[in-house]
């Protein structure tokens, strides 16, 4: 898809080739991008290379910045009820938590198992769902104390978890989204993420919001808004801006593995949280059409002359 926009480029204007440019190659990239040699775990390297995205693409706009605990190795973020809740990984480290969004700070904690690395978080009723890595076990949390309610076995590696329309959705670093009875966990039924056709693998973090499943993709500096029904991605939302300043700040650390990792959403207000892993900054954004925005720029800049 790249190669034949390149091919044809004679055949358009200046202009909307720029524009091509502009919206396309950074995020084409984004997804083509290898993982570092370091970061390839076992069946996290696996990604289809993606053509063009075939999506709306999205510009986040910070809208303010939040404290973050820097040594917390975010695997799912959750707003529910005014309250943030975050599940962290790591053996010996991994945690589900209530945390104050103002100040950062942890209001109340549960370790999770010290031999168990934790995943995704979701909320199933008056209880938090989390998942844990090649463990194959997931937990239920009392939302009110956080206290364990219960361990079961899990089928799959868990990677991201969120709830939409009365199932659990699970994602294991493949393309592949798997919708769960919440109580069985049995598969109701699955679809592959595709771009263009094209599988996109290493799906991590998930939330429910808009009728659309929004995921991050590990070791991407986006995340994408996926249709439930067919798994096609619609929305891609660049958060690079984002990630090169915590990049600068961290003397590189998201390069060595403190990669953007964590989505919430508030509907009441319909707010937007994103975070990384080991990120010292939590991030409400605003989602802007990169056209509307590029029109509303044309617009300021002849208003100006």
């Amino acid at each position: 898809m790249l190669q034949q926009q390149v091919r044809f480029a004679g055949a358009i204007s200046g202009a909307m080739m720029k524009r091509i440019s502009a919206l396309v190659l950074p995020l084409a990239a984004a997804f083509l991008a290898p993982l570092p040699v370091h970061a390839r775990q076992a069946g996290e390297g696996q990604a289809e290379p993606a053509p063009a995205p075939a999506a709306t693409i999205y510009d986040a706009q910070i809208v303010a910045r939040y404290p973050h605990d820097p040594a917390a190795f975010t695997q799912g973020l959750l707003w529910h009820d005014g309250q943030l809740y975050e599940s962290t990984g790591l053996e010996g480290q991994s945690q589900i938590r209530r945390v104050d969004l103002a100040t950062g700070d942890v209001l109340a904690a549960q370790a999770i198992p010290a031999d168990q690395f934790g995943e995704g978080v979701a909320l199933w009723g008056d209880e938090l769902v989390s998942l844990t890595w090649m463990d194959r076990v997931i937990h239920r949390w009392s939302l009110d104390t956080l206290e364990l309610v219960r361990s079961d076995p899990f089928p799959f590696e868990g990677w991201g978890l969120t709830a939409m329309d009365g199932m659990l959705v699970a994602s294991d670093g493949s393309a592949t989204l798997r919708f769960l009875d919440p109580e069985t966990y049995a598969v109701e039924h699955e679809v592959t993420v595709t771009l263009d056709g094209r599988p996109i693998a290493r799906l991590n973090e998930l939330e429910a919001a808009d009728g659309l499943i929004w995921a991050n993709q590990w070791y991407s500096q986006v995340i994408v808004g996926i249709d439930p029904a067919d798994g096609t991605i619609r929305r891609i939302v660049d958060l690079s801006p984002l990630v090169a300043e915590i990049d600068a700040a961290q003397n590189g650390a998201v390069r060595n593995g403190a990669v953007l990792n964590g989505i919430a959403h508030d509907p009441a207000s319909d707010r937007w949280f994103v975070t990384g892993k080991l990120w010292p900054s939590l991030f409400e954004v605003r989602f802007v059409p990169r056209e509307a925005e590029e029109e509303a720029d044309s617009a300021s800049e002849t208003a100006g002359r």
